[in-house]
């Protein structure tokens, strides 16, 4: 079986800092467009048969720069796209939380009724993230290009962790989580 390197996209554009952008399509800051070229250079050798991203202009960007270097295809599931938060996008997380006080928890204390802002619940996030890994291609080296929720909320559930869990598989921004897909297949449930 084939290996798939999930990708966190780099820094997003410094107005974006301290702000709930979820699915928002928020660019990358220069810095961010640096650490993506840098992270598509570092896969440049590798052989890379499709790369895939959430179609968010971040993730895009960097998995274009990948597809480029590499001679792999490119194309865009937007199940790969980061949570959906509802009213809490392009807010302020200062904002949200003077707000709505600690019933952000319930992202994790209740992750399958829980929908910040009118979003998305947690659940529907990890249902949605492992339809995505089940459509990859099996046999080859394939590259995602995603979001934090999205490859948190999946590496927990290969894991075989509890969604409310999740926050324990965060990955910082523009790194690389490989992932050998045999060894997945036999590390626990894959039903969130």
């Amino acid at each position: 079986m084939g290996r798939v390197l999930l990708v966190r996209h780099t820094e997003v554009a410094l107005k974006w800092s301290g702000r709930c952008y979820g699915c928002s399509d928020v660019p990358l800051s220069r810095a961010g467009r640096r650490q993506a070229r840098a992270i598509a250079e570092q896969l440049s050798t590798e052989p890379v048969s499709i790369v895939v991203h959430s179609g968010l202009m971040r993730a895009a960007w960097l998995a274009e720069q990948i597809g480029r270097l590499t001679n792999a295809a490119v194309r865009a599931d937007a199940r790969w796209r980061e949570r959906d938060f509802g009213t809490w996008e392009r807010r302020s997380w200062d904002s949200i939380w003077r707000e709505t006080g600690s019933a952000m928890e319930g992202l994790l204390t209740a992750p399958d009724r829980f929908r910040p802002g009118g979003g998305e619940t947690t659940q529907e996030l990890a249902e949605r993230s492992l339809a995505a890994w089940n459509a990859l291609p099996q046999e080859t080296l394939v590259v995602v290009v995603s979001h934090g929720g999205p490859i948190a909320t999946l590496r927990a559930l290969l894991a075989g962790a509890p969604l409310e869990h999740v926050l324990q598989y965060r990955v910082a921004t523009g790194s690389i989580t490989a992932i050998d897909r045999g060894e997945a297949s036999r590390s626990g449930p894959f039903t969130p």
